[in-house]
């Protein structure tokens, strides 16, 4: 485009230059000197060829002007194009971050209010727990001898339920996280163990029955990066809240600790058939020896055919002995000496020979 700019300002200063020329020779009064006059037309001859050269280079300077005009429309557009596609894409993953963002936003109400995030932590729970073990096998806001109503509560077989509480403070790890002090994060530690350390006690003192429940319950918490922190940055509260008879637990463990239940529960019904497997063995094996039997006579059957049919191909063999010596015999013409052969063998064979 530079180069074309600097033509064109040099075709206009030509055009200039041959306007002051046809200005300059522009007919006048008639001169007398002829040599002045050949000058004149040489001259105007020049003008007239600058001119037509100036034309032409100007024609082919508005030739290239113009295509030079179309492609740098056509590369405007297409570049227009792309990014109106391009912003498409924005504006298309701007919605999806204002989704993510009004999800997010959500969660953090949920959590934020503590009956919300136990509804959550319970629906979690429940989830967990309905996934791996049958109806029957446990009970939701189960109420105690005492009147208090755990979460959960899974019926072990020959003893008590085992509690599972799904609440959890989380605010005090939360205001934890977001320390930016040394002092911020003294206190916001011990409120994490205050808060931790009543909320184990209150599980042991309601849920913890002698008799009644087992001797240990669940403190479940639906997070496991909150488990983590708890494991990493608080593991005196851990260890206390072990001491105290109560687990906490995270999501994994959680399924862990129902599968190991579920197995429990499943040796627990396999001893109580144990007779009950044991009648069917002596039944079995009664059969069995019935079975055995019957064969064995089944084999004494096959025994006595087998030498019945021996005995039949023994009588079967003589007969054919005896028809071969038949065959064997020569006749001299003598009609009673023949008659005397044949029914000599007859006789032996009728004599049992």
């Amino acid at each position: 485009m530079s180069e074309t700019l600097l033509l064109v300002l040099a075709l206009i200063i030509a055009i200039g230059v041959v306007a002051i020329l046809v200005l300059l020779l522009r007919p006048r009064a008639p001169v007398a000197d002829p040599a002045a006059e050949q000058r004149i037309a040489e001259l105007k001859g020049h003008v007239q060829s600058l001119q037509q050269t100036v034309h032409q280079r100007l024609d082919a300077v508005t030739q290239n002007l113009g295509e030079s005009m179309k492609t740098s429309t056509k590369n405007t557009t297409d570049h227009l194009q792309q990014l109106h596609a391009r912003l498409a894409v924005i504006d298309s993953a701007q919605k999806n971050i204002t989704n993510l963002a009004t999800q997010v936003n959500s969660l953090q109400n949920v959590l934020a209010n503590k009956q919300s995030r136990g509804a959550f932590g319970q629906a979690q729970l429940e989830a967990i727990i309905s996934d791996a073990l049958p109806k029957g096998a446990f009970e939701f806001q189960h109420t105690l001898s005492n009147k208090t109503r755990p979460d959960c509560a899974i019926f072990m077989p020959e003893s008590g339920p085992l509690i599972i509480d799904a609440k959890f403070p989380l605010e005090a790890m939360t205001a934890w996280r977001g320390t930016t002090t040394e002092d911020e994060r003294k206190q916001a530690v011990q409120r994490v163990k205050q808060d931790i350390l009543k909320h184990v006690a209150d599980i042991a003192d309601k849920y913890l029955i002698p008799g009644e429940t087992q001797d240990i319950a669940l403190m479940f918490i639906p997070s496991e990066s909150v488990y983590a922190d708890l494991h990493e940055s608080f593991d005196d509260v851990v260890q206390r809240a072990h001491r105290a008879r109560v687990m906490i637990v995270s999501p994994t463990l959680m399924v862990m600790a129902i599968q190991v239940i579920k197995q429990v529960r499943k040796d627990a019904q396999m001893r109580e058939a144990a007779d009950q497997i044991r009648d069917e063995v002596g039944h079995m094996m009664k059969d069995v020896g019935l079975l055995g039997e019957r064969v064995r006579k089944l084999q004494g059957h096959f025994g006595q055919t087998t030498k019945d049919i021996e005995d039949i191909l023994t009588s079967a063999g003589r007969i054919e002995k005896r028809a071969t010596k038949i065959e064997d015999l020569e006749f001299d013409g003598d009609e009673q000496k023949s008659a005397d052969i044949i029914s000599a063998p007859i006789r032996k064979l009728e004599a049992g020979e």
